[in-house]
């Protein structure tokens, strides 16, 4: 006799919680737009910007480094052409990540 008194007064307490939860959520579960506080969009914007300029930068001297490097290395050096023109990829990777980064962040918001 005792478990089931236990069995039923557990049922009720977590019926009892469910049912007070979905009325403090409302029905579900609030998910507001994103929203910048006061003040702080242009400053933010301004150094995303800033950021977006110095991997650009670097990408352009990695491609001349790897340019540099292949064209040095095409006379005898093949180990020394051979690292810039693996580097490329990766040069080309991370700007392609740049490039699509705010995209991507904005799939999970």
């Amino acid at each position: 006799m005792g478990f089931v008194h236990q069995a039923i007064t557990d049922t009720a307490g977590h019926l009892a919680a469910r049912q007070a939860w979905q009325y403090l959520a409302g029905g579900g579960v609030p998910n507001p737009p994103v929203q910048a506080p006061p003040g702080l969009s242009k400053p933010v914007n301004t150094i995303l910007g800033w950021g977006k300029w110095g991997v650009l930068v670097c990408g352009v001297a990695g491609l001349l480094i790897c340019a540099g490097k292949m064209a040095i290395g095409h006379r005898n050096r093949a180990a020394f052409a051979a690292d810039g023109a693996t580097g490329v990829p990766w040069v080309l990777a991370g700007l392609s990540l740049a490039a699509v980064a705010a995209a991507i962040v904005g799939v999970f918001l």
